[in-house]
């Protein structure tokens, strides 16, 4: 066997010597006392009430998604400001082309009211609200 054989063979040996060393000294001094709490789950000292399956519109998911989207976008244009000097007046004029097609974008999502996550009745109650004259 080559010398590279043996120093991958004796990296993996001592991998796996390292793990069997861990989840036996784990065993060894984890608890194995069974109090009446054992199988409880605990979130923050406070025992949880209800389903721990919660609906959430499409909306919300909509709404994380054109964050993400815009967020990279900002990446683009931080790496677009690092190298500024290097690409010139093109690279602004791509640049401002960019933008704009990020805030055109940005203002028909707004327009067609993809951004509001409410409820449907809580737009139209606030809708309502608004219209009526104060007292």
């Amino acid at each position: 066997m080559s010398a590279e054989s043996w120093a991958i063979a004796a990296y993996v040996t001592l991998v796996f010597v390292i793990i069997v060393i861990m989840l036996g000294a784990s065993w060894l001094l984890g608890g194995r006392a069974w109090g009446r709490a054992k199988n409880e789950p605990f979130e923050s000292g406070v025992v949880g009430s209800g389903s721990p399956r919660l609906r959430l519109s499409a909306k919300f998911y909509l709404v994380a998604m054109f964050f993400v989207i815009f967020d990279v976008e900002a990446v683009f244009l931080f790496a677009w400001a690092i190298g500024l000097r290097e690409s010139g007046w093109p690279g602004l004029i791509e640049a401002c082309i960019f933008i704009f097609i990020l805030l055109a974008s940005l203002g028909y999502l707004w327009r067609i009211g993809a951004l509001e996550w409410a409820p449907d009745g809580r737009r139209k109650r606030e809708a309502m609200r608004s219209a009526s004259p104060p007292h």
